[in-house]
């Protein structure tokens, strides 16, 4: 399973770099091939300064090696070895008017010492991150989303949904991140669901994201938008910045396991403020969005 996977992200980096560069028209991506001490690595690629994205990653890793002290905690396991091996992507557009987009879809094993999988699970999701909320993007989102878990599970959109929601959310601002899509861990084996479906599953979701974004950011990247508009969009920007720094499982994951800090702290973008107090003008576009944060909506009625 570990092979299938890893040469199924590797494939989908190739496909979403080239989908990207296409909507960028301008900038390519740069490549970064690393290597982790401890065992493994990862192919980083990110783009900087494009037309649409200011700043954007799309990274594969590939590690494995001991269960750092931290994780054996966490996973409530003794000395054990572990593979983990995934795609993790975030996209910052120069312009608010196009939304930030993050995704991952990851495979985990653990050992015993003779070298047998005592676990094995994926997980994974993608969500959007909007400044100016359309809400017809919103909804075209979210239905991608819909249309990929339906083919596995009705009942996995609103569970997956429901679940992201929960996750991304900034409990010490008691609003979300973004409006949400989805989010998934820990998938194991089960007697519906064999590792081989999960793999279907996660694979129709990574297939589906180019999908998900691509028309919301050829929609939305000619508007013209103001000065005040981009200082919003980067205010906002340090909310996202807060969300991965304290509470992002990943983030946490990489730091802890001595991954890459040049690719663990891609997700953050170029530049961000901090304006002290600050607060969305009543009635405006900008508590449109707040009020949507604050309380999070189904986007598909049923």
């Amino acid at each position: 399973m570990k092979e299938q996977f890893f040469t199924y992200i590797q494939n989908l980096q190739d496909t979403i770099v080239a989908g990207l560069e296409a909507v960028d028209g301008q900038a390519k991506f740069k490549e970064d091939l690393w290597e982790r001490p401890e065992g493994g690595g990862g192919r980083t690629r990110v783009i900087e300064n494009g037309a649409v994205f200011e700043k954007g990653g799309v990274n594969i890793s590939a590690v494995h090696g001991k269960l750092p002290d931290s994780m054996q905690k966490l996973f409530n396991v003794g000395e054990a070895d572990f593979f983990a091996c995934g795609l993790s992507l975030v996209l910052h557009p120069k312009s608010p008017m196009v939304p930030t987009v993050h995704a991952n879809w990851r495979y985990f094993e653990m050992y015993d010492d003779q070298g047998n999988v005592i676990q094995q699970w994926f997980g994974g999701g993608q969500d959007l991150t909007p400044y100016y909320l359309f809400e017809e993007d919103a909804v075209h989102f979210h239905q991608t989303c819909k249309t990929a878990c339906d083919k596995h599970n009705p009942k996995f959109y609103p569970k997956y949904k429901k679940q992201c929601d929960s996750y991304f959310w900034n409990a010490h601002r008691n609003e979300a991140r973004g409006i949400g899509g989805l989010f998934f861990d820990y998938c194991k084996e089960t007697e519906e669901m064999k590792m081989e479906d999960w793999f279907s599953f996660v694979s129709e979701v990574g297939d589906s994201f180019l999908q998900a974004y691509v028309p919301i950011v050829e929609k939305r990247k000619n508007l013209e938008y103001t000065p005040e508009q981009r200082t919003w969009q980067e205010i906002r920007r340090g909310r996202y910045v807060e969300f991965n720094l304290v509470h992002d499982k990943g983030t946490l994951f990489g730091l802890k396991t001595n991954g890459r800090i040049e690719s663990i702290l891609m997700s953050l973008p170029p530049h961000v403020q901090w304006v002290y107090d600050h607060h969305a003008e009543a009635g405006s576009e900008e508590e449109k969005l707040v009020n949507v944060l604050e309380n999070p909506k189904n986007w598909i009625v049923d």
